[in-house]
């Protein structure tokens, strides 16, 4: 079924590290999406429910590698229609239905996350925290990795012809994504200024894939330099208010 003679050739190699390079940062959102989401379980669920939210999304790559001819399929129009910012007759393929879907769970379920933590909703009286269920997270991790296994696998089939090097690149990306799981968690969870950034960045994930629904391609490289940029400001500023503690600490035993 699969050549394995191409690792002869050192070409391959280049693209397998460049193709698992690029898995593990299309991951990233996946990652920050799964880290949010369990934080909802009891603590001692959450690093099962992180490490079923990624083997579900590396068994969903693996499905769809193996599916090319469907997924490729996935490319052509189900139906035609005629909107007013396209020059000719507008396809609507299975794959913008999926990613205009996607798009729009992940603007609600963040929207909604964002306004729990404004609201202070989510607790009990006495600040104890309300848990969700295993299932009712799964669930929505299973929505989520549908629509993010497509952009990724979409981005691996553009990059590598051999669906082989496509499937090590994929288990090699989630086998990383897993080891660094549980430090974004806890990264994440703790820095109550991370965890609102990383709800925007994933609104703004969401808006893009709701974009690509309506055929208007936004460059991912902008995407993740605004990410990066912004994540970087953001750990300077925590940096400024960890050395300012001190300082009013002092000053208030002054006062």
């Amino acid at each position: 079924m699969f050549d394995f003679s191409v690792f002869s050739d050192p070409n391959t190699w280049v693209s397998l590290l460049t193709l698992t390079f690029m898995e593990i940062v299309l991951g990233i959102d996946n990652i920050i999406f799964i880290s949010i989401v369990v934080n909802r379980l009891p603590p001692e669920q959450q690093a099962r429910g992180r490490t079923i939210g990624l083997i579900l999304a590396l068994l969903f790559r693996v499905a769809l590698l193996l599916s090319i001819s469907w997924l490729v399929g996935l490319k052509a129009p189900l139906f035609h229609l005629d909107v007013p910012w396209a020059d000719h007759d507008f396809g609507v393929t299975g794959r913008d239905i999926i990613l205009l879907f996607g798009g729009l769970f992940l603007i609600g379920k963040s929207t909604t996350e964002i306004h729990t933590k404004l609201q202070g909703e989510g607790e009990e009286e006495g600040g104890a925290p309300v848990y969700g269920t295993m299932s009712r997270i799964i669930l929505q991790i299973i929505i989520i990795d549908i629509v993010f296994s497509f952009d990724s696998i979409l981005t691996a089939v553009g990059l590598v012809d051999n669906v082989l090097i496509m499937i090590l690149a994929v288990v090699l990306a989630m086998a990383v994504m897993l080891a660094f799981s549980g430090l974004v968690s806890t990264f994440v969870n703790r820095n109550p200024t991370i965890k609102m950034l990383a709800l925007s960045f994933l609104i703004m994930i969401g808006v893009m894939l709701v974009m690509e629904a309506f055929h208007k391609e936004i460059e991912k490289g902008y995407i993740y330099f605004a990410m990066f940029f912004s994540l970087l400001v953001e750990l300077l500023n925590m940096r400024l208010r960890k050395k300012a503690e001190p300082v009013q600490l002092r000053d208030s035993r002054f006062d």
